[in-house]
């Protein structure tokens, strides 16, 4: 027997559980599918950066990260059983009235699944497990997904979010584009350790032949992450013994303090990008879509504004009676911004980028996207312009990003009188101006990104009418 849904999401990360919960607040009908039977039990992606955690300010999520995560501590240089000096993983940054969220935030990958799981579930949508996609095949209405057990599904989009070795990607012939970021293979394994505090992420510098090796405190948990290189060709045991091994051999540590062993994996760091993220009515997204090396703390975040990207999209088409042209925006404006994110996540693994402002996603943005349209000339360097993250403020009492959130536009009428027709599903927040916006009318899009921007309505009606928005 068939069954049928709007979307299709295939793969249960973070990128398939945010664009699910997306299009389930916006009543579309999406299935998510995920071959493995249960969430992904490790900590690999534990850095929410601080664009994300605006994400997950929207999405309904952001009391839960905050709860069940912690500020990333200080590392600490070990040298023969001695901590000889501290190490700071990131600039130096601050909260301010534009950006609430100012740094990093560490949540283990497998607690953020499961919060956004949760948040799945309370709005009324589950995960299928044990579904492993065999096959796809897609005409001009549809897509009908084959699966090795249960049976297939007609969907009217289907979202590839499978991971690097994504079976849709592979199925739809999309190639990527790629390098080996570093040859030297390396550990990542969540562990239970004696002696070490929980203050300090533990850094213990190459030696001899011997790579690098860090312990970090998993914020929320008992537990700890440790990472660690190896010589390039070099097999890494993965069993609790050979990590113990490896321990024992790089810090003063002695084999027994590893008491457990929660999960464990290897990989060689390397960067590659899908050649398209779209073929017919099938998106890519996520791993599917962009490798990153772990270094800069990229992946799992580019790959959340993916979802964030295309979720708002796909409702309006949808529910919403936008063209079905809006779509071909995603890879326009998805596919640039994974590039340059590749090129800072390879430039922090290579010593060549800090991390800090670069690796926060703040300053990403669709500035020369079709979906970008300002009116206003003459304005300076500086200026706020149409396809800048919109940022928040307070306006006459009211928080901005309170106003942005949900599943809708937002006019802001800032010094400048509204227009006298507004669409009735755009609600209009009026004031004076408002630092780093100035003065004029500004259309936030969904996604918190400004749409359109102009010192008078004129052209604003047009630009809602090409978005479905009349």
């Amino acid at each position: 027997m068939t069954t049928h849904t709007d979307v299709l999401i295939v793969g249960a990360g973070p990128t398939g559980l945010a664009l699910g919960i997306d299009l389930a607040r916006r009543g579309v009908d999406a299935l998510v599918v995920e071959k493995a039977d249960a969430l992904f039990p490790g900590s690999r992606g534990k850095g929410i950066q601080p664009r994300t955690l605006e994400v997950f300010d929207d999405l309904g999520v952001i009391d839960a990260i905050l709860a069940q995560g912690g500020a990333y501590p200080v590392g600490a240089v070990w040298k023969d059983g001695r901590k000889v000096g501290e190490h700071r993983m990131f600039e130096p940054s601050e909260t301010d009235p534009d950006t609430p969220y100012g740094a990093p935030w560490m949540v283990p990958q497998w607690r953020t699944q499961e919060i956004l799981s949760a948040r799945l579930a309370e709005l009324g949508a589950t995960v299928a497990f044990g579904r492993e996609v065999t096959g796809l095949a897609q005409d001009r209405d549809g897509v009908t997904v084959e699966f090795a057990s249960g049976g297939p599904v007609r969907a009217r989009y289907v979202v590839a979010a499978d991971g690097g070795r994504s079976v849709v990607r592979r199925t739809l012939g999309i190639g990527m584009t790629g390098e080996t970021v570093d040859p030297n293979p390396m550990l990542v394994a969540d562990v239970r350790i004696t002696g070490l505090d929980r203050d300090n992420v533990h850094v213990f510098p190459p030696h001899g032949d011997t790579g690098f090796l860090a312990v970090f405190p998993l914020a929320g948990t008992e537990d700890f992450q440790v990472v660690a290189q190896f010589p390039e060709g070099t097999a890494i045991d993965l069993t609790l013994d050979g990590i113990r091994e490896t321990v024992a051999a790089r810090t003063h540590l002695a084999p027994e303090a590893v008491t457990e062993l929660r999960w464990a994996s290897d990989f060689r760091p390397r960067a590659a990008l899908a050649d398209r993220f779209r073929a017919g009515r099938v998106f890519l997204a996520g791993d599917a879509a962009h490798v990153h090396s772990p270094a800069g703390g990229q992946g799992l975040n580019t790959s959340v504004q993916d979802a964030y990207n295309l979720g708002w999209k796909l409702g309006a088409v949808l529910r919403e009676g936008a063209p079905e042209s809006l779509l071909d925006t995603y890879e326009e404006e998805r596919l640039p911004n994974a590039a340059d994110m590749l090129g800072v996540s390879t430039g922090v693994h290579r010593g060549e980028v800090r991390r800090g402002r670069a690796t926060q996603q703040l300053g990403l943005g669709y500035r020369n996207g079709s979906l970008s349209v300002d009116t206003r000339t003459g304005l300076p360097e500086d200026a706020l312009r149409a396809g800048d993250r919109a940022p928040d403020r307070t306006l006459d009492g009211v928080r901005l990003f309170d106003a942005f959130r949900g599943p809708h536009w937002t006019l802001l009428a800032l010094d400048t009188k509204p227009p006298a027709a507004v669409p009735a599903a755009v609600p209009v927040v009026a004031g004076p101006a408002v630092e780093t916006y100035g003065t004029g009318l500004f259309l936030i899009r969904p996604d918190g990104y400004v749409g359109w921007a102009g010192s008078t309505q004129d052209g604003l009606a047009r630009y809602a009418d090409r978005l479905g928005l009349g």
